[in-house]
């Protein structure tokens, strides 16, 4: 019976010791301090980026980057890939006895955001009675950051040869290849008809190359070539392009 009653309380002692430590380790797990929250990440401004206040005021680039961070791959497709050029051109027309001649124009003029741009030129001789004038609508059908566009174009031209006379709606097709992205050099053709499908109809082939001496000043060379039922006629010029 004795030896009952002392297995009994081994039993209950080994028992209360080990409810004992269960206690304890809840009374230290809740003593313990909690951890505080995870800190969000700061977001970067100038003061984060440790940059000299100065930098910044002298850098509207950056400025813009610390408002916001633009999306680069969008920029660089809408962004054009050439630049509105004001035109001053000296002119010789070689199927009319080299008579010599100026050109004044302006060439794309961008119309906002929008694909559209704008053309106008005044061509005449010094001592012929050769004359052209007119402007034209440009529509590029890729993305203006491109390096090669196309643009279907429509608009008026009067042109007045040796004892001809052609008006009215000029409608063809520019091609553009920019070769650099800044307006440094760039090569244009373009092919449109005046006045189509009427007895003076007229077919005008130009080629335009540009290349920049400056950042806004470019020398420029093209050569055109008119198609006229009775007469064909060229021109040939070389001069200067302001980029505004």
């Amino acid at each position: 019976m004795s030896t009952l009653k002392v297995g009994v309380h081994s039993a209950l002692g080994r028992a209360l010791i080990s409810i004992g430590f269960i206690l304890a380790g809840v009374v230290s797990a809740q003593a313990q301090p909690a951890l505080p929250p995870a800190e969000s990440p700061v977001p970067t401004t100038e003061n984060s980026l440790d940059l000299d206040p100065e930098t910044i005021e002298n850098s509207p680039v950056l400025q813009r980057w610390l408002d916001e961070v633009p999306d680069v791959r969008s920029r660089i497709r809408s962004d054009p890939s050439f630049r509105t050029r004001l035109r001053l051109i000296y002119s010789q027309y070689p199927a009319s006895e080299q008579a010599a001649g100026v050109l004044i124009g302006v060439e794309d003029v961008f119309l906002g955001r929008s694909p559209l741009t704008v053309s106008a030129q005044y061509q005449t001789a010094f001592d012929r009675p050769i004359e052209s004038y007119g402007a034209d609508l440009h529509y590029y059908v890729l993305p203006l950051g491109s390096y090669v566009n196309l643009a279907p174009t429509v608009g008026y031209r009067h042109i007045e040869a040796i004892g001809e006379t052609t008006d009215g709606v000029n409608v063809g097709l520019r091609l553009m290849l920019a070769l650099s992205r800044t307006g440094a050099a760039d090569i244009v053709v373009s092919q449109s008809w005046v006045a189509p499908g009427s007895d003076s109809e007229v077919g005008l082939t130009t080629v335009s190359v540009g290349y920049a001496v400056t950042p806004n000043l470019r020398l420029s060379a093209d050569v055109q070539q008119q198609n006229a039922p009775q007469r064909k006629d060229s021109r040939v010029g070389i001069g200067l392009e302001w980029m505004p």
